[in-house]
């Protein structure tokens, strides 16, 4: 069965600023209950802020490497998921409910793009 990423981005400077609340995240802990009781969910985490991080870069010829946090960047990944679902649109309704569940004050973007096999 075909893998699945889906990336979580969002302008980490508009996030509410106590960030989830409690509620968002019992339901995403049911969401994930029952994504991997299904056998579909093989992996999830957020991220730490971008602040956190380094990004590198090739460029012609050149290594640049740049600590956080990424100003140029208006939205940031801020966490993933890995699915493993039988094909492309059993994923898409995971992802949907993923998206859903999330208050309206949460501005975010999913991709989702199923992983190359070698």
């Amino acid at each position: 069965m075909p893998r699945y990423l889906s990336t979580v981005s969002s302008d980490e400077k508009n996030a509410p600023a106590g960030g989830p609340s409690p509620e968002l995240m019992r339901r995403m802990g049911e969401l994930i209950e029952e994504m991997t009781k299904a056998g579909v969910l093989l992996d999830t985490a957020g991220l730490t802020p971008s602040a956190r991080g380094v990004r590198f870069r090739r460029s012609g010829g050149r290594l640049s490497v740049t600590d956080g946090p990424f100003t140029e960047a208006k939205e940031v990944i801020g966490g993933y998921a890995i699915v493993q679902a039988k094909d492309k649109e059993q994923a898409m309704e995971w992802t949907r409910r993923f998206v859903e569940i999330h208050e309206e004050e949460f501005d975010i973007t999913v991709e989702l793009r199923e992983i190359a096999e070698p």
